[in-house]
């Protein structure tokens, strides 16, 4: 098939690499010029231009938007609208909030152009393992992109469904980040455990290794652990700050607005608003009010 691949970065254009292994046609576009030499290295075509890029595209034409969420795709879409025509469909295979890709896929439906929510998980390692996708919009557009979505899988029969209509798809995908939230958090504390009980001396990565055969507790982000324990069992030079994208923000929304108790991903996120926290105020009021009801000694800077 023939496809534009709008953004990239690391994932789209890794997403385009593995499109191109795979026998489609693909056409990468990016404003970057260092983005494009790099891209073009790989054996695909690149072009600046997002009217060239559809130009040059058969009608009716599929083009897949890996730039980043919230203004950026408004500002995408609104520079593909005038090259758009009946029958195209655009694919947003970012992290978009669901609501904005329910909005999103009305507004071009005025225009008879389909706009289909990819929720794409996989990462940097997508280009040599394949992406899990959730795709939410028309069935029908989704079975007629069906060699696109099967290329980029894991393999054509797993990893990647028609999970529901327009939204569905980075819905699940929200739902998904939230997951890893707490799945994370979770190891993080057991690590942590583990690093602070120094009369044992554990060997963090012998020990992920023994849990990565046979325990309840395996899976790909433990096999992640090892591999960054193995290279630096210390974690050293690691700041203590941990970056939050948006979709656990929304996750816990939606359970506040579902009445869905969710404390793990909750909790989760605050931690990592936690971590930001170079000089916190709250625990210097906590040590201030335990001085001042009980006597108990400060500690000073």
């Amino acid at each position: 098939m023939d496809i534009a691949m709008i953004g990239l970065g690391r994932m789209g254009a890794n997403m385009a690499e593995r499109l191109h292994r795979g026998g489609h046609r693909v056409i990468g576009v990016d404003p970057g010029e260092a983005a494009r030499s790099a891209a073009a290295a790989r054996g695909f075509e690149v072009s600046a231009s997002l009217a060239d890029a559809l130009a040059a595209l058969p009608v009716p034409r599929v083009v897949w938007l890996m730039v980043p969420a919230g203004e950026v795709v408004d500002q995408t879409l609104a520079s593909l609208a005038p090259h758009l025509s009946e029958g195209d469909v655009v694919i947003d295979g970012g992290n978009s909030y669901y609501k904005d890709s329910m909005r999103r896929s009305a507004q071009l439906l005025q225009d008879d152009v389909t706009y289909l929510d990819c929720g794409t998980s996989g990462g940097v390692w997508g280009l040599q393992e394949g992406y899990s996708l959730m795709i939410g919009g028309d069935k029908a557009a989704v079975e007629r992109l069906g060699d696109i979505f099967r290329t980029l899988a894991p393999a054509a029969d797993r990893g990647w469904s028609h999970v529901g209509p327009s939204g569905a798809g980075h819905y699940c995908k929200m739902i998904h980040n939230g997951i890893e939230y707490g799945m994370m958090q979770a190891y993080a504390e057991g690590f942590a455990l583990m690093q602070r009980k120094a009369e044992f001396n554990l060997d963090l990565a012998e020990v992920a290794r023994t849990w990565q055969h046979g325990s309840v507790v395996r899976s790909w982000l433990l096999d992640l652990s090892v591999d960054a324990l193995d290279k630096n069992p210390q974690l050293d030079g690691i700041a203590p700050y941990v970056p939050d994208s948006g979709e656990g923000r929304w996750t816990v929304a939606e359970a506040i607005d579902l009445d869905v108790s969710a404390p793990v991903i909750t909790l989760s996120l605050l931690e990592r608003l936690r971590s930001r926290e170079g000089n916190s105020y709250s625990d210097r009021m906590l040590s201030a009010l335990r001085n001042q009801f009980g006597g108990h000694q400060m500690k000073t800077d």
